[in-house]
């Protein structure tokens, strides 16, 4: 109105403000574009552009956990939406369930770690299958195993990979598919001290901290690509899994790395 005065009525801009209860600096304010924000913009539109399953809290979480950029949420949320970055997701009908039980949260690194089979197709429609195995303390992928099979002395032979520069676990938690019944694995974890705990069939849940890191790897490389050959999956499934260990928050875990919390502990 102040500015409508001067403008139009050829009010002084001292007359306008008084009239107004407005100070003169606020009149003559104009604001200036910091050249952080282009900054912010380049950020997102970079990360957004490499990591396209990544919404806005992944972001944020990976600026201020990873990258240690102080910027404030408000001024990043702002700046996503008018780059319109948003995600669209189609909502889906919640069923009404049970509240689930607590999951247990082991209290150290190697107390308890989960494992569990995927199954895809080459571009040639060759099947194949990775064997997934989690830390269930802070989530770190310690290895993905792929090959168009993946028998019982295969999986032992993956664990022993990982103990010898992971460390033994107490307990390994496994679902009820013929590799972990298998008196191959049975014998091997009783030699090693290894208790192997079973969840109930029919029951994945569980076994969720796994099953949620299946998702992850499903949407963010596994359902993405067309691969050709057994050696390209692994390729990429390697490189992948030391992107989710040391950039990749998680929300499990209050939003920092697998990396950062095992530094943590």
């Amino acid at each position: 109105m102040a500015e409508w005065a001067v403008r139009c009525r050829s009010a002084s801009i001292a007359l306008a403000c008084r009239a107004f209860s407005i100070s003169e600096t606020c009149y003559r304010y104009q604001p200036k574009l910091s050249d952080e924000n282009e900054l912010v913009a380049d950020w997102l539109i970079a990360l957004t552009t490499a990591k396209k399953t990544w919404g806005f809290g992944l972001c944020f979480l990976h600026f201020r956990n990873v990258k240690g950029f102080n910027w404030n949420h408000k001024r990043v949320y702002r700046i996503y939406r008018e780059l319109e970055l948003n995600m669209r997701i189609k909502p889906r009908k919640r069923l009404q369930r049970e509240k689930p039980e607590p999951l247990a949260v082991p209290e150290s690194p190697n107390e308890v770690w989960s494992m569990d089979f995927m199954a895809d197709q080459l571009a040639d429609g060759r099947s194949f299958r990775t064997l997934n195995v989690l830390d269930d303390f802070n989530r770190e992928g310690l290895a993905i195993e792929v090959d168009f099979s993946l028998p019982s002395e295969r999986v032992v032979r993956t664990l022993n990979q990982i103990i010898a520069w992971r460390g033994k676990p107490l307990a390994i938690l496994v679902e009820n598919g013929p590799e972990y019944v298998s008196g191959r694995l049975q014998t091997w974890a009783e030699k090693a001290g290894i208790g192997l705990i079973y969840i109930q069939p029919g029951k994945p849940q569980q076994n969720a901290y796994v099953e949620r890191y299946n998702r992850t790897v499903r949407t963010e490389w596994l359902g993405r690509y067309h691969f050709t050959s057994i050696e390209e999956v692994q390729d990429h499934a390697t490189r992948w899994l030391w992107t989710y260990n040391n950039e990749r928050p998680n929300m499990g875990i209050g939003g920092i790395t697998p990396i950062q919390k095992l530094k943590a502990a």
